[in-house]
């Protein structure tokens, strides 16, 4: 455990100006406040708050960072008051450990409702001062470290899950990669142990294969850029599990074709170097055509900049070098922290680097549920990019799989709601077309078009989704209204009342509602009855016999609630039939296509088949999951294996599937030679998520070659 003295004189040697008072008071009030407190492991609980303190001092960040670190504890686990915080060690200090405070509730959370509700709280306070992130990440990073002291298995999976889907992004977004990457790996190790094991079996097997790989690089660019006379330095890494993990996933593609399992830096003096060094490294290098990227003319959205090319290098092994500058490098490993943000400018909300904070901001005001919030979060934060430009050249970094409606709400909330089209390159393209990198895109629009519930099924940023959901929620609440006065003014006339305004208004202060319109919106929904808003209205009311008599007549406006499937949008009675094209399953994005005399045939939106219903708009059918009902049932997806021909590999893939709780219904082999065979497998999942996972643990089989789910042409 870091001493006292230590820890200021760390401080000090990057803020010789700092208030060593002020870290000295938090020390020790922090250590007597904890007193004899324990954690898992059985350390004092002190040496957690200082432990942060010694990871943020990593970062080089200021004093009162680093106080607020010793502190951030004190007021939830001991008798300490946020006013004495205050009257101890200022306002400013008070106001980042309240902001912490309040973030600590976010962990271990099962409730998805109240995880989310508490995520909205975080990105608040997070805006008002990017250090309580700062903070909080260094208190999740010693968390996860010390994870394994947590005994129960479940609680470890929560912990790490909430870690991987939101601290991570989180990281990422603030550019700190050094952070991000540690994050993930100690996630995965308690998520997913067999995959872990395996990808770190597949790293050791490629090590040993050429143990001085990286050795023999690491000299070659020494000597190549020496002869040069250009100064650098250089160094070489391994690609991290999860990070392969991912690439895989992502790319669908074998752990032999990844391409920066293994990378090297270079760093030089500045930008012109930069590309000196590119040259001079593609005239020794061959380089692989399509991996060269230029992240200093075009910076990622979380500002990382610097060159990387794929090149193959000795033993004709592919390999990724990365050219940055001595500030670059900096960015990319401590990211905001580097900039001192919040030290020149902490006020200042309308940088480019509070951009994405902004854009959360945006999201949380046009969602009212919470859930719905966390999961447009999630979409913003774990996407990758594509950039697009608009027509006067500015730059969009936009999600990988956006759509024309996702660029248009990026460029601003109006332009998306009053879209009607779009060029792409100067070329009329659908709205659901996907965008590429360096695609000029204009939008046409139009003030009478509003946005359609259909854009829904395939926009994929959050900020387009709350849009598009909160202009429907709005129509449905008009809908509602209308309803709601309709059958009021018919209560009215069937039991021989004279209706009016001023007695609604006076009915919904009884019922203690907002006013008129809320009143009726409650009765075309179907939470209140007619006739209590005429005993509200009519003082001595009741119910003519007449009116006894009729039927009651209501509108199912949110869902079907009596479909035997779990998808919003069907009508009664209708046949539905799930298409062997695609084979959707529970979590899929869906649209439905009619099929005179024959129902409704449910797609995937990705279906290539869909392309021949563009024209006929009258044929589509805007369907989705219901998500608030159980659904026990199993649907049925299609894979296609590559699989090496030996003995023994149906078995195994047999179990592999069984392992994860799937179960295989039918084997079709298409295709069979001596060293491969490719296999369509009949997969019985219970949604996305679970066929994922299928797919995952098949991907990183040693019997397996490649796979991904099937989908007719």
């Amino acid at each position: 455990m870091i001493r006292q003295y230590e820890l200021v004189e760390k401080v000090r040697k990057y803020e010789p100006e700092v208030d060593e008072s002020l870290l000295n008071r938090a020390y020790v009030f922090a250590m007597k406040a904890h007193g004899s407190q324990t954690r898992a492991s059985g350390d004092p609980y002190f040496s957690h708050p200082l432990e942060v303190a010694g990871i943020l001092t990593d970062m080089k960040l200021d004093g009162d960072t680093i106080a607020t670190a010793l502190l951030h504890d004190v007021v939830e686990d001991t008798v300490a008051t946020i006013s004495e915080i205050e009257e101890l060690f200022g306002p400013k200090i008070a106001e980042l450990v309240d902001g912490v405070t309040k973030l600590s509730k976010i962990e271990l959370q099962t409730e998805s409702e109240r995880q989310a509700e508490n995520f909205r709280k975080f990105l608040l306070a997070m805006s008002n001062d990017i250090r309580v992130l700062l903070v909080k990440l260094a208190d999740r990073m010693h968390n996860m470290r010390t994870l394994g002291h947590i005994k129960k298995e479940d609680k470890r999976r929560r912990i790490s899950l909430e870690t991987l889907e939101i601290y991570a992004p989180l990281a990422e977004r603030l550019g700190m990669h050094e952070l991000k990457d540690e994050l993930e790996h100690l996630a995965f190790e308690h998520l997913d142990i067999e995959a872990m094991e395996s990808i770190t079996a597949r790293l050791h097997y490629l090590i040993e294969q050429n143990p001085y790989l990286e050795m023999e690089m690491v000299e070659a660019l020494k000597s190549l850029l020496k002869d040069k006379k250009i100064d650098c330095e250089i160094s070489g890494r391994i690609k991290r599990p999860y990070s392969i993990w991912r690439k895989m996933e992502r790319q669908n593609i074998t752990f032999e074709q990844l391409s920066d399992v293994m990378a090297f830096r270079i760093i030089v003096p500045d930008i012109a170097t930069c590309y000196h060094v590119l040259g001079i490294v593609h005239q020794k290098f061959p380089m692989v055509p399509g991996r060269f990227k230029d992240y200093i003319s075009t910076p990622k959205r979380n500002f990382y900049r610097s060159l990387h090319t794929t090149v193959i290098g000795p033993h004709n092994r592919r390999l990724e070098i990365q050219i940055r500058t001595r500030r670059m490098h900096e960015e990319a490993e401590y990211g905001v922290a580097a900039h001192w943000q919040y030290k020149t400018d902490s006020d200042n909300k309308e940088g480019s680097q509070y951009r994405w904070v902004r854009e959360l901001l945006e999201i949380l005001d046009h969602t009212s549920d919470a859930e719905e919030f966390l999961e447009h979060t999630k979409l913003e934060m774990f996407q990758e990019k594509v950039f697009c430009f608009t027509p006067k050249g500015e730059l969009i970094p936009m999600p990988r799989g956006s759509t024309p409606v996702d660029f248009a709400y990026a460029v601003h909330t109006e332009v998306g709601d009053h879209c009607v089209g779009a060029k792409v390159n100067g070329r009329m393209v659908p709205l659901r077309h996907y965008l590429e990198n360096g695609d000029q895109v204009e939008i046409l629009t139009s003030k009478g078009q509003s946005p359609s519930p259909r854009w829904e099924t395939f926009v994929v940023t959050g900020k387009a989704r709350s849009a598009i959901r909160r202009h429907i929620r709005h129509e449905q609440l008009r809908d509602f209204r209308e309803l709601g006065h309709t059958l009021i003014e018919k209560a009215c006339r069937r039991n021989g009342l004279d209706y009016s305004e001023r007695g609604m208004e006076d009915a919904a202060k009884i019922l203690k509602m907002e006013d008129a319109a809320h009143l009726y919106i409650a009765v075309g929904e179907g939470r209140l009855a007619e006739e209590d808003v005429l005993r509200a209205a009519y003082p001595g009311f009741t119910e003519d016999a007449r009116s006894k008599a009729l039927p009651q007549v209501y509108k199912d406006w949110e869902s079907n609630e009596h479909s035997v499937l779990p998808i919003v949008g069907l009508s009664d009675n209708i046949k539905v039939h799930f298409s062997d094209c695609c084979h959707p399953v529970r979590g899929d994005r869906i649209v439905g296509i009619r099929t005179p005399g024959q129902g409704i045939d449910i797609h995937v939106i990705s279906c290539p088949k869909l392309d021949a219903y563009d024209q006929d708009d009258s044929l589509w059918s805007d369907l989705g999951w219901n998500d608030s009902r159980e659904d026990k049932g199993f649907y049925t997806a299609e894979l296609r294996l590559e699989v090496v021909n030996e003995r023994g590999a149906l078995a195994n893939i047999a179990s592999v599937i069984a392992k994860s709780g799937g179960n295989l219904s039918n084997v079709d082999i298409r295709e069979r030679d001596p060293e491969f065979y490719v296999m369509h497998l009949d997969v019985e999942v219970r949604d996305v998520r679970h066929l994922t996972d299928i797919l995952r643990s098949l991907r990183v089989n040693r019997v397996v070659s490649s796979g991904d789910r099937y989908t007719v042409s």
